[in-house]
């Protein structure tokens, strides 16, 4: 492995007030702006703007995307596959945050 083979990993909060263009979403996860439209294509996420010169996207689509990628990347999932993990994590994580919230109150 050498360092080509790295992605960088980011820690921090994501604000979801935050936009991103197409450039900069990509530049960020380190993908082709092709790749970012086939997830748009499968509804993995959904940018903001009718056009994709105007697109943009917030802070949740950042962190499908690069947990999209590492479902490609680390398990050979394709699109289909990832749209349909993704969202079983999600309903995972909120059922996992009702229990919490239920057993406080």
């Amino acid at each position: 492995m050498n360092s080509h083979d790295l992605l960088p990993i980011h820690t921090g909060t994501v604000i979801e007030d935050d936009s991103l263009t197409l450039g900069q979403l990509c530049h960020a996860c380190g993908v082709h702006a092709d790749w970012i439209v086939s997830l748009v294509e499968e509804s993995i996420i959904e940018p903001q703007g009718n056009e994709v010169h105007l697109w943009r996207f917030s802070g949740t689509s950042l962190v499908r995307v690069r947990s999209a990628l590492r479902l490609q990347r680390d398990l050979g999932v394709n699109l289909a596959g990832i749209a349909l993990a993704l969202d079983l994590m999600e309903e995972l994580e909120n059922l996992r945050t009702q229990l919490k919230t239920m057993r406080h109150d």
